[in-house]
């Protein structure tokens, strides 16, 4: 039993450390599965606990964020004053830019489910991320979150879609999708969190079903549990991590590291 709580604590805290950064985090549990044979690592249900852990972490740490959408939102439907104007678009900014992600996952399961079964592919994805990274590490770009459009945001949903392969980053795609298309740092990042907390809820709901009706999901309780909540920690810090380096400007970090890993998976396994 202890060892299969580390083999699932393992796990929780590779997905709860890659999940916020602009390094796949599928993209690392296809390399981890090629390399060793752990039973957790093809564990689907034990994906969707931990990636809601990632979700409640995301959530703690953008709650006034959130709450400030939320309640704008049906002040602005209440009241239509000016003020509460530009949440009620970002809500809808959310919702729009979500939409291709969504679309293209019901879509392109068969291919998605394809792609992550070739180790070669994901380390090639893992490169096309260390480019992107590469090439707008000094983007700083002018538009703040009042200025996104409906059109930044149907781009930046088209990137999002791109990140459904295994190796390309989903936050590493959207913060490129965003300063691509003019958006300041902080803004692009705060927009890829707010595009992840649906397709979270999304993948979620989907998968909640298969993980109820698991046979042995009693015996997994504690195991899932200790997962979850080392996911939701290792994501809170990670994220806060992230944010910094993005203030920073030092994307740099994030492409060599792509690079180098991108590069070992081709040419080793």
């Amino acid at each position: 039993m202890i060892i299969k709580i580390i083999k699932y604590i393992f796990l929780g805290a590779l997905q709860g450390f890659t999940e916020p950064i602009p390094v796949s985090s599928s993209g690392h549990i296809v390399i981890f599965k090629h390399l060793f044979n752990l039973d957790v690592l093809n564990d689907i249900n034990f994906e969707i606990v931990v990636n809601f852990g990632s979700f409640i972490a995301i959530c703690f740490l953008y709650r006034k964020e959130i709450a400030y959408i939320i309640r704008d939102f049906f002040l602005f439907l209440k009241t239509k004053k000016e003020k509460y104007k530009t949440n009620y678009k970002y809500a809808w900014l959310i919702v729009i830019g979500t939409i291709p992600a969504g679309i293209a996952g019901l879509l392109l399961k068969d291919y998605i489910d394809k792609f992550s079964n070739n180790v070669k592919l994901v380390g090639i994805a893992l490169l096309i991320t260390s480019i992107a990274l590469f090439l707008i590490k000094d983007f700083k770009g002018k538009k703040e979150k009042k200025d996104i459009t409906v059109k930044d945001a149907i781009i930046i949903g088209f990137f999002q879609v791109i990140a459904l392969f295994p190796g390309i980053s989903r936050s590493g795609a959207t913060v490129v999708g965003g300063m691509t298309n003019n958006l300041k740092r902080d803004s692009a990042l705060n927009y890829s969190f707010m595009l992840y907390l649906p397709i979270s809820v999304a993948t979620m709901m989907l998968g909640v079903k298969d993980l109820l009706d698991a046979s042995n999901l009693s015996s997994l309780i504690i195991p899932y549990l200790i997962g979850m909540i080392t996911s939701a920690i290792l994501t809170y810090f990670s994220a806060k991590w992230f944010i910094n380096i993005m203030k920073k400007g030092k994307l740099i970090y994030f492409s060599i590291y792509c690079l180098i890993v991108g590069l070992l998976v081709i040419l080793f396994l």
